[in-house]
């Protein structure tokens, strides 16, 4: 109970110093493995920052982690993102797994009730995602997507003769679980 509030000044010294020389690593990591890390974030992407967080903190309060294990788990979790990332450009079903698809909330000015359920998404975020794009009434969208990212997208009816949207190529249909 004695070292509840104040152990010693040294283990104070050693988390500062621990602390700042970790997040100057953390950040130079980041910086190498290039700006995938820092973009918007999947689920995946989230999972990896909420991990390297973790370790951040670990090293920092923990005495029994050295900065240089820190370091190779900053480095290893970088790596094994940029190794996904890659692959998932390259290979489908690997962006399938990381990434998931987009999914259509409203088509053609309906509302998709049993999709937005599922999604846990309220009407009023589509409302907001309309406003954003200076869309006064929901029957002039054409198509409201949840993106991987968790945005909602909204575009405005097509002109007469304009076709299938190329932007809607692989976006989830729950009614028919196809394609557009």
């Amino acid at each position: 109970m004695e070292n509840m509030f104040f152990d010693d000044w040294e283990s104070i010294l050693r988390a500062f110093i621990v602390t700042v020389l970790g997040y100057i690593t953390l950040v130079i990591a980041i910086r190498i493995s290039g700006k995938r890390t820092l973009s918007k974030m999947n689920a995946f992407d989230f999972i990896v920052t909420i991990a390297l967080g973790s370790c951040l903190a670990a090293v920092s309060l923990n005495k029994n982690i050295a900065l240089a294990e820190g370091v190779v788990v900053y480095s290893t979790l970088i790596g094994l993102q940029y190794l996904i990332t890659y692959m998932s450009v390259r290979i489908k079903k690997v962006k399938a797994i990381v990434s998931g698809k987009p999914v259509l909330l409203l088509y053609k000015g309906e509302i998709l009730p049993e999709v937005m359920k599922k999604e846990r998404i309220t009407i009023e975020e589509i409302y907001v995602a309309a406003r954003a794009e200076s869309v006064a009434h929901l029957h002039e969208v054409e198509v409201v997507v949840l993106e991987t990212t968790g945005d909602i997208t909204v575009i405005p009816k097509l002109q007469a003769g304009g076709g299938r949207p190329e932007t809607l190529k692989n976006v989830l249909r729950y009614s028919d679980e196809a394609n557009l």
